[in-house]
């Protein structure tokens, strides 16, 4: 097997648990907003997301990706992923009224 082979994969790997990491905490986030927060006005909502964007560094590390070798991109990306996710399940569940 050839070192650009296992480099891929190990990339892919990565980039596949940062993917993943970033969608349900965003999703998780958005649930834990619908529980909180009386409306879309209410602030409270936006402390599930501040709280998940800042423990995915921690779990990321946990999990054994290499968070030392990320830019600003990456911790911008992650940011980024965990507000449109939230953002979008959020926006659904308020629409829709539902109630957990």
């Amino acid at each position: 097997m050839s070192t650009e082979t296992v480099d891929e994969r190990a990339g892919h790997r990565r980039s596949l648990t940062v993917v993943s990491l970033t969608t349900l905490s965003g999703i998780a986030a958005a649930l834990v907003s619908t529980m909180l927060a009386s409306g879309a006005t209410d602030t409270i909502g936006l402390y599930p997301l501040a709280g998940a964007i800042i423990i995915q560094l921690p779990v990321l590390r946990l999990l054994g990706v290499d968070v030392e070798d990320f830019g600003i991109k990456d911790n911008l990306y992650v940011a980024f992923m965990t507000f449109a996710l939230w953002f979008v399940t959020w926006t659904i569940l308020l629409t829709t009224e539902a109630t957990l």
